[in-house]
């Protein structure tokens, strides 16, 4: 009988679980939602309860998934991060998790460490320029503006590291999420930023740093009782969601890029070297030899939900059958996605969404069709940054719940004007977390690859031109609105923000 390997994916609208043979069979499949566990106590702050939310589904997913007659060889969990998370040494956490870049709380830190660190002397031992993806940042605030969480903190953790703890015991973070960590990893020496990290974490002491499939402890007697997980049960590092799945989806070779459809909408850019970018994220792969280019944005399933919510809640699949009766460029109507700012490519947090050429004609499914088109906007305009003649892109792999509907993903192709290989595997980050636990369990090569694609969304030529008139449109609202959207920011924020 085959060994089992378990991959988990703490998301940021739900937790999966995938048990899988060391050949990429999958066994059985589990979900969690957690629908309505960010928590954003202002526009420009989001925030998750660790333990309520991530161990719990942890937790939760284990009990549906373990079955003593077939015991688990190896357990890998990846989660939405970089995170902040600050903890008491048993793991208690001190305050709710701080998540990624959709949280943009410490613009001023991020200004007063470009400042006393230098922006270009960041950007290259980095790789990446400090944004409110970043870490560092973030911990500054903590130490600012709740000194008694901070003196109270002697851990930080992202979900996946924050998972591996809970289950090991071992304190550890992987290469690739330190590497989002900025300012506190040096992506060229890949270990540490010590003496950054000295000055910007005050005296919180580093993880030990380990590679995404590296075993790096054993389930313990405590976790055991939770989970259903044995006694002793290998325990890889993990990883960010989106690595996760890029590498469970084939994403390898120089030249391939991941578009991820999910809550948000990121992209994972295989690369040969370093290469820093002042608009996109550098970082480590999973392994020692891997390198990326990264990019987010803030909104995309997050904004098709909030739209299907504002128009009553229908059925997913009634508002994409009316939005595929729209005709391209939804009857004039064009949207920004920035409802909690953005990320790439303009890192404004105080960005805010914007809908023209609304009239008494648009109807639910224009709106909806908009929200798709705005989100291929925005990806249109990531692309471009990431697309260079020193790293093109090659082959453009789509994954994500949001590319099994049909419409988004054939208006992203005629928007970008470029094809989409979608994986006949759509469970997503926890399939790449299942493989890389083989790995670290040595039941399959360090080089196994269980991808396999299903078929290529290719692009309407003839939507070309209108859609290129509409790009044109797009990227000239935010400068032509910013001061309006900035102004209409700080009076949602309230005063003294």
């Amino acid at each position: 009988m085959d060994e089992l390997v378990l991959g988990i994916d703490i998301g940021t609208g739900s937790t999966k679980g995938v048990l899988a043979t060391p050949d990429g069979t999958v066994v059985a499949t589990a979900v969690r939602a957690h629908e309505g566990a960010m928590v954003m106590p202002r526009p420009d702050r989001a925030e998750m309860d660790a333990e309520a939310v991530w161990w719990a589904d942890v937790v939760a997913i284990c009990r549906e998934l373990v079955d003593p007659a077939r015991p688990v060889a190896a357990v890998c969990v990846s989660g939405l991060g970089p995170c902040l998370l600050l903890t008491t040494a048993d793991g208690t956490p001190v305050r709710p998790a701080i998540l990624y870049g959709i949280d943009g709380r410490a613009t001023a830190e991020i200004a007063e460490l470009d400042e006393r660190l230098g922006a270009d002397a960041v950007l290259r031992r980095c790789g990446t320029p400090l944004t409110t993806q970043a870490v560092g940042p973030k911990a500054l605030w903590v130490q600012r503006h709740e000194p008694e969480a901070w003196a109270r903190a002697e851990r930080w953790f992202s979900a996946g590291s924050y998972a591996a703890f809970r289950l090991s015991g071992e304190y550890v973070l992987d290469h690739h999420t330190a590497s989002q960590s900025v300012p506190l990893y040096d992506l060229h020496t890949a270990d540490w930023a010590h003496d950054w990290y000295d000055e910007v974490m005050a005296g919180l002491p580093a993880p030990t740093l380990a590679w995404s499939g590296e075993v790096v402890g054993a389930v313990t007697a405590a976790a055991a009782d939770e989970t259903g997980l044995p006694v002793g049960t290998p325990v890889c590092a993990g990883t960010v969601d989106a690595w996760a799945e890029a590498y469970g989806a084939g994403v390898r070779a120089p030249g391939d890029l991941m578009l991820m459809y999910g809550s948000t909408m990121f992209f994972v850019q295989e690369l040969r070297s370093p290469a820093p970018h002042p608009q996109l994220w550098n970082t480590r792969g999973v392994t020692p030899a891997g390198f990326s280019l990264a990019a987010g944005m803030s909104t995309s399933g997050s904004l098709t939900t909030w739209v299907r919510d504002l128009v009553g809640g229908p059925p997913f699949e009634d508002l994409v059958r009316e939005a595929g009766a729209v005709p391209p460029g939804s009857d004039g109507l064009l949207l920004l996605p920035y409802l909690v700012g953005e990320r790439t490519p303009i890192f404004d947090t105080r960005a805010r969404g914007v809908l023209v050429g609304l009239t008494l004609r648009h109807r639910r499914g224009h709106l909806f069709r908009a929200a798709y088109e705005g989100i291929a906007f925005g990806i249109r305009q990531i692309l471009e940054l990431l697309d260079s003649p020193e790293n093109p892109v090659e082959r453009l792999v789509a994954v994500g719940g949001g590319t099994q509907g049909g419409l988004w993903t054939q208006v992203v192709s005629d928007v970008t004007g470029r094809p989409q290989h979608l994986p006949r595997q759509t469970i997503g980050a926890a399939y790449g977390d299942a493989l890389m636990a083989a790995q670290g369990a040595g039941l399959v090569a360090p080089d196994a690859d269980w991808a396999s694609l299903d078929r290529v969304v290719e692009p309407n030529a003839t939507h070309r031109g209108l859609y290129d008139e509409l790009y044109a449109a797009y990227t000239s609202l935010h400068p032509a609105t910013r001061e309006h959207q900035h102004l209409l920011a700080d009076l949602q924020a309230g005063p003294g923000s």
